[in-house]
């Protein structure tokens, strides 16, 4: 390229920071505009899956990010009620074997810290907070950003990784608020030391059950411990960092197996937040500007894809600018060609899983024999299209 392009992205989450790093290996210079005063995450444990690593290899962060994870042995599913196991997928040599790559699990802001420090380390990125980006424009020549203070910013490319609720995505796609799932989700995270041994478990574990499940496994090489209840209501709130009410928790889980009430029973405060998507959609690029992650293509946590799809965005946006010298208009129009129909095959994919993890009656009844049958498997074999991810060199070819 004859010049660095100005960049600017919206949003300093996982996924802002992810494409300011690729961007920047390739020359651009990067502003990344965070609307809080610091950079950071909240929430409590990601999952990373194979794909996931296949990123961080193609990055060079492996070893960054080996650092700071967990390699859980199993990935299994028991029945809250009853206790019993429903399914356990081996991991670590297994999922090597099948894909190339771990499966891991991470603190967030960990992984967050890995892309900071990255992103700290390289010469053409700005890191801006206390910028929240209120509105822009753009002509055949750049994008013009406002910002809450009043500020005004050039650039030759605006990025919209500012989440579930962004403004960019408003003025491009205009497709109002986001779709409430009906779910919510209480987190919280406790010392390896306040665990008693008989409920400690170095696996992914989730107790499904009727309108609820609970997911805990180890986190930070474990010395932490991740928990992240989930059950069917009717609040909403915006947000990702509203106290949760114990008691309406206590009451969803009253009739779950002893080790899971006991389990719960150790968390004195839980944080929540409401489970929300968005409808797949085609477009997400007009001109200059683009969407990234969560502004782009929200999805239910249920198959653990939404940091690392943001982390597939970014790499396929760097490809894409590469493959067009550098031309803003068409790079996002190739960009978002190669993503949505697999970002939205794992929006769907979410849904439906959602279900499956609170089955009750015939669904609960079919789903285990299903699972135990081999016929069908909550890990690997019906998502391998999703694990096998993408392949960085050959996007554009």
């Amino acid at each position: 390229m004859n010049r660095p392009l100005p960049i600017l992205i919206a949003g300093g989450g996982i996924g802002g920071l992810a494409a300011a790093y690729v961007l920047a290996r390739d020359g651009h210079a990067v502003t990344v505009l965070e609307q809080s005063a610091a950079f950071g995450e909240i929430g409590a444990g990601i999952q990373l899956g194979p794909n996931i690593f296949k990123m961080f290899e193609y990055l060079g962060l492996t070893e960054a990010v080996k650092r700071v994870a967990f390699f859980p042995p199993g990935l299994g599913m028991n029945d809250v009620r009853t206790g019993e196991k429903v399914i356990r997928v081996p991991l670590g040599e297994t999922a090597l074997a099948t894909y190339g790559y771990p499966y891991g699990v991470i603190y967030r802001a960990d992984l967050h810290e890995v892309f900071h420090d990255a992103c700290k380390g390289t010469a053409n990125v700005t890191l801006r907070t206390a910028s929240k980006v209120e509105s822009f424009e753009q002509d055949a020549q750049g994008v013009r950003v406002r910002l809450s203070g009043g500020e005004t910013l050039a650039g030759v490319a605006l990025i919209g990784a500012d989440g579930l609720w962004s403004r960019i995505r408003e003025a491009i796609v205009g497709d109002g608020k986001p779709r409430v799932s009906g779910h919510i989700a209480y987190r919280a995270v406790l010392k390896r030391e306040q665990v008693p041994a008989h409920l400690w478990s170095d696996d992914v574990l989730l107790w499904g059950g009727e309108k609820t499940h609970l997911v805990h496994y180890p986190l930070r090489r474990g010395e932490l411990f991740n928990l992240v209840a989930v059950f069917h209501s009717d609040k909403y709130d915006e947000g990702w960092n509203t106290f949760g009410d114990t008691a309406e928790l206590n009451e969803r889980f009253a009739l779950a197996v002893p080790q899971v009430r006991e389990l719960l029973g150790k968390i004195e405060t839980w944080k929540m937040w409401v489970l929300c998507d968005r409808e797949p959609v085609k477009n997400w690029s007009v001109g200059r500007v683009t969407l990234l992650g969560d502004a782009a293509h929200p999805m239910l946590q249920y198959l653990a894809q939404g940091a690392g799809q943001a982390i597939e965005d970014a790499v396929v946006l760097g490809a894409a600018l590469r493959a067009t010298a550098g031309n803003p208009g068409l790079a996002f129009r190739k960009y978002e060609q190669v993503r949505y129909l697999r970002t939205g095959r794992v929006q769907l994919t979410a849904r439906f899983y959602g279900d499956i993890y609170h089955a009750s009656g015939v669904q609960r009844e079919l789903r285990n024999q299903l699972f135990r049958s081999g016929q069908e498997s909550a890990g690997f074999a019906g998502l391998k299209w999703m694990y096998d991810g993408i392949d960085p060199a050959n996007l554009f070819h």
